[in-house]
């Protein structure tokens, strides 16, 4: 049953994520106000997958920035005594962003992990068959490393989603 429960939650994620008040929506907004970056990650860009960026990289042609949502981590703390599946579905979201120079490289992965904070914080609630976004994330920055287009740098944003199941 956990497997189908993560499986279900990381959906949900890349539903929001991708949907109309999703990461690319809050990049329009951003460029049009104040900010420029590369451009919106279309659909093959936005994966379901947790893979190591040397992996990926090797595996197929990689456009960049790409979004890879995966489940981390599954707990059920039977919070509801009664429930099957009562606890906490641990996600992540990893931005990679690479470029030619490291000027602006910084800039450029806080914008993307910016707009995919912000599409979280958009979709706070209930999100149905169980499952909610009370709020709240953990944003952690990697070291610049070579890859890609010579360098890379990945901000990791996990996050709780609650799921109550019979």
């Amino acid at each position: 049953m956990t497997e189908r429960i993560g499986s279900a939650v990381t959906t949900k994620v890349l539903a929001r994520i991708t949907g109309p008040s999703g990461v690319n929506a809050v990049l329009a907004a951003l460029a049009q106000t104040e900010r420029t970056c590369g451009g919106p990650p279309d659909v093959a860009q936005i994966r379901v997958q947790n893979v190591a960026m040397d992996l990926a990289e090797r595996g197929s042609i990689v456009q960049y920035p790409t979004i890879h949502v995966y489940c981390e981590q599954i707990v059920n703390s039977m919070v509801e005594k009664f429930r099957t599946f009562s606890g906490t579905v641990q996600m992540a979201v990893e931005v990679r962003y690479s470029q030619e120079r490291l000027e602006g490289l910084q800039e450029a992965l806080e914008l993307y992990s910016s707009a995919t904070t912000a599409a979280l914080d958009s979709n706070r609630g209930d999100w149905g068959d169980g499952a909610f976004y009370a709020g709240g994330y953990k944003v952690v920055f990697n070291a610049v490393k070579q890859g890609g287009k010579n360098f890379m740098q990945i901000a990791k944003i996990t996050f709780d989603i609650g799921v109550s199941k019979n």
